[in-house]
């Protein structure tokens, strides 16, 4: 069996062992499995082929995994949506409870209950979304 084919292979189990792991290490590592098969293709020998090898895994690591990790945790200010609110004040409008309740978060009213099941919050408290769920926001008094 050709080397190319061979470091295509191991390509390969990289590539899906990263899409079971997700944790970033083995999808560089993969990458630099592909440019040596393309170093064997050229005829670079063995010797050559692992040299490419480690030297593309050690770059790709440095350069690619913490881009990656960087990209796990949007910020603020890129979420949308109703993850956007989330960590917002809200003040309250009608009063909130573990059985619900109604704030202004935005500009607009939304139906809310307590984070904390026992805590109850009265119109006019400033709260912090905690959490959305559908069209229901989780608050807790502000701190």
């Amino acid at each position: 069996m050709p080397a190319w084919v061979i470091w295509m292979i191991a390509a390969g189990v990289l590539a899906a062992g990263e899409i079971f792991s997700l944790s970033f290490f083995l999808g560089p590592i993969a990458i630099a499995a592909v440019l040596a098969a393309f170093a064997s293709l050229l005829g670079a020998g063995t010797a050559v082929q692992i040299i490419v090898f480690t030297l593309a895994s050690a770059a790709s690591l440095v350069v690619l995994r913490p881009i990656a990790r960087r990209h796990l945790h949007t910020p603020a200010q890129i979420r949308t949506g109703t993850a956007a609110l989330v960590g917002e004040r809200a003040v309250v409008v009608e009063r909130v409870d573990g059985n619900g309740g109604l704030v202004k978060l935005g500009g607009e009213l939304w139906t809310a209950r307590s984070y904390d099941e026992d805590e109850e919050m009265e119109p006019g408290a400033r709260v912090d979304v905690m959490k959305i769920e559908g069209a229901t926001a989780l608050v807790s008094d502000a701190l």
